[in-house]
């Protein structure tokens, strides 16, 4: 039995199972044919979809792959399915990476030259079409919703960098300025190479605009790809290299902040806890900028999240006291009021619930617990479902009670991509 056969015996579409597990129809497609195989972290949520082990689901693949194997030399292989979304979105943003180092080697006389018989106001239209992508993907619940509209920017942006109208810079920090939006849908959907690639992406054409901001930026979100594959010493390289950055951007926007508390975030996972009051002491300077210090897009960071933040940190540590002092301050802010933010809140309640594991309390497990896993349904939030399963490694004795128990089987049924 191959993949596909698994996935008609339990009577699944292809759109069924691609919905389970928050990626495209046609990347199940891909699979099922051998072009391409999931990544590692999507073969669990595959694996607890059909209903098979690890080592069972590794079977359907290897199948899949040996009669792929055999195939060769009998039939011709197909080309790449042009209507794939990933694999568009990957070509588009190939395409304005090699025009974009184009663009910038060229001698001033012939740049100038480009910007003869311009529009005006098109950077400026892209500039403003990503700010509203970004207040979108905040608002949205659903983060993968914004993805096509985000493909469509792309497409567009090639457009107007293949004939450059007006200075080419703005349109270089447009680019890397949406490479970074486009990651982070990727990021919460769980398809870190994706996220890496975009990021990657964002950081060079960020460095070909001499934008230290955004390519500091862009290298922070790579390091969080590196933290969710538990690389905590290379993010921290990652972020030694964004520090440096920030310090040579704009001072009055809290770039460098913000570095300071992803930092914070990796010293807790290296358990070095004078590191981590360090860097969180940095990143409360923020607290000193005005409101000119963000801008809803790319950089965020305005402090309004530091106290649930700091509580993650102390919880990471082991410092529980300290940890749960400050999620309840953080929990009676606006934002995370319920019915606002749905993943914010559903993280510190999985936070909260930790506490509760580490205490060895099923009532506060299961009261944060279940809350939390209803918010991850609500949002299809990868990121939260993802947070959620790493709190089942915490129950330890407590999986034999039978409200942590069915607490347990209900995180298990959540989409983690």
């Amino acid at each position: 039995m191959g993949l596909a056969e698994r996935r008609r015996a339990l009577g699944y579409s292809q759109e069924k199972l691609a919905q389970l597990l928050g990626v495209d129809r046609t990347t199940v497609g891909r699979w099922e044919n051998g072009r391409a195989h999931p990544q590692p972290p999507q073969r669990r949520g595959l694996a607890d979809a059909l209903e098979v082990s690890l080592e069972e689901l590794n079977a359907l693949l290897g199948l899949r792959r040996g009669a792929a194997r055999e195939s060769v030399g009998h039939q011709p292989s197909e080309p790449p399915n042009a209507g794939d979304p990933d694999d568009m979105i990957r070509r588009a943003f190939l395409r304005i990476l090699t025009v974009s180092g184009a663009l910038t080697a060229l001698p001033a006389a012939e740049a100038e030259a480009l910007t003869e018989g311009v529009r005006s106001g098109v950077p400026a239209d892209f500039a403003r079409m990503n700010s509203h992508l970004w207040q979108v993907y905040q608002l949205s619940r659903c983060k993968g919703a914004v993805y096509p509209v985000v493909r469509d920017q792309l497409a567009t942006l090639n457009e107007a960098l293949a004939v450059p109208r007006g200075s080419v810079e703005p349109l270089l920090h447009a680019a890397a300025d949406l490479f970074q939006l486009a990651g982070e849908v990727a990021f919460d959907a769980g398809r870190y190479s994706d996220a890496a690639a975009s990021y990657a992406l964002a950081a060079s054409v960020g460095r070909d605009a001499r934008a230290y901001d955004l390519w500091a930026c862009a290298l922070v979100r790579h390091a969080y790809v590196d933290m969710s594959e538990h690389r905590h010493r290379q993010a921290a390289q990652m972020l030694r290299a964004a520090e440096r950055l920030a310090a040579r951007g704009d001072q009055s926007l809290s770039t460098c902040q913000w570095v300071a508390s992803v930092q914070a975030e990796v010293y807790a996972d290296l358990g070095d806890l004078d590191a981590c009051e360090r860097a969180m002491d940095r990143a409360e300077a923020v607290l000193d900028l005005g409101a000119d210090s963000v801008n809803g897009g790319w950089l965020r960071f305005d402090g309004a999240r530091l106290a649930e933040e700091r509580g993650s940190r102390y919880v990471q540590l082991g410092r529980l006291d300290l940890a749960e002092t400050a999620l309840e301050q953080a929990l009676t802010q606006t934002a995370l009021a319920p019915g606002q933010s749905y993943r914010r809140r559903g993280a510190v309640l999985t936070d909260m619930a930790a506490i509760g594991a580490k205490r060895r309390d099923p009532e506060q497990i299961v009261a944060c617990g279940k809350e939390a896993v209803s918010l991850a349904r609500a949002s299809d939030s990868g990121y939260l479902a993802r947070r959620l399963r790493g709190l089942c490694d915490e129950f330890g004795p407590l999986s034999r009670d039978h409200r942590v128990a069915e607490l347990g089987a209900e995180i298990a049924a959540l989409s983690t991509p």
